[in-house]
């Protein structure tokens, strides 16, 4: 993007080289390059410096993990979702021997330092009173929040290992598959696909707002009047779980512990009632890619699934 400063400094430096052409005179030698590979990341915290290419990343979220991982990148460190015990397993694969710095939102700030790490990746809505301890232990640059922003953190992330070209590559493929699969339907706009989440003790039905949100709208679904919302999600009681209903519905538990919850819902008489259900359309999918994912790899086997979808229309 064009910005303003950039504008102004490009017609200062014309200028100066017209003043020095008049009077006969050599233009001024202008600025040595930063040495090393020096960049300046802007992010939601302030300014954070980085010289030549982190070596020993540590990644304090799944949408970091994810992006990460989609650049090559593997961390030397990582955090966990509160409710699992071990990798999300579409991750773990790509991430080797990561060593487990706490959970999501509270870091073990001792262990992420033993690391010696060169780059911290994170988010003010998850660490952002841990920001000044960890920007001690290593740079560190932070997205402002999760979920609807993932590909500007991806990108933001990506600045900071100094491989934003890539990054933009990688969502502009993601982009083209998700406008192919909407074309395979022929009439997308026309489908209204609804979310549903199975939390303990919690239903939530993701809007317009959320990470899944965007996926399903870069692949150009309607979605229920439920959940044409700007928000991440909007909770509903067992009482109101009809609202979930739609064209086409995918639903998911958080955790091995909710999974009970879910079950009980949909064995249970009123789930029978749902248009979805009736005509084969309620699908069970995987909570690691489609809420928890928050990356381009998540986006991408959320992709893998709706074509699964259409193979079996």
């Amino acid at each position: 993007m064009f910005r303003p400063r950039r504008l102004l400094t490009a017609v200062t430096t014309v200028l100066a080289l017209g003043t020095a052409a008049a009077c006969g005179t050599s233009a001024p030698e202008q600025p040595a390059a930063p040495q090393g590979g020096e960049r300046v990341i802007a992010h939601a915290k302030g300014q954070t410096k980085i010289t030549g290419t982190p070596q020993r990343v540590v990644v304090l979220d799944t949408g970091e993990l994810d992006a990460v991982l989609a650049l090559g990148v593997k961390p030397v460190g990582t955090t966990l979702p509160d409710a699992n015990k071990s990798l999300q397993p579409y991750l773990a694969e790509k991430a080797g021997n990561v060593e487990v710095v706490g959970t999501i939102g509270s870091p073990n700030l001792e262990k992420i330092a033993s690391l010696k790490p060169d780059l911290i990746l994170s988010s003010k809505v998850r660490d952002d009173q841990n920001y000044d301890a960890l920007s001690k232990i290593a740079p560190t640059v932070f997205a402002e929040t999760v979920g609807k922003p993932w590909k500007e953190n991806f990108l933001l992330n990506a600045d900071a290992l100094g491989k934003k070209d890539e990054a933009q590559r990688i969502l502009d493929a993601y982009q083209q598959r998700a406008t192919e699969i909407g074309k395979q339907l022929g009439n997308a706009g026309a489908t209204r696909v609804s979310t549903l989440r199975f939390l303990p003790g919690d239903l939530r039905m993701y809007g317009t707002g959320s990470y899944i949100g965007t996926i399903l709208a870069d692949v150009g679904f309607n979605r229920p009047d439920s959940q044409l919302v700007d928000k991440t999600f909007v909770k509903i009681s067992r009482e109101q779980i009809n609202q979930a209903d739609g064209d086409l519905l995918f639903y998911a538990a958080y955790g091995d512990n909710t999974k009970q919850q879910m079950n009980d819902v949909v064995n249970s008489v009123q789930w029978t009632t749902f248009d979805a259900v009736k005509n084969g359309k309620a699908i069970e999918v995987h909570d690691d890619t489609w809420f928890l994912g928050l990356g381009p790899i998540a986006a991408n086997l959320v992709l893998d699934d709706l074509q699964k979808y259409l193979a079996q229309k």
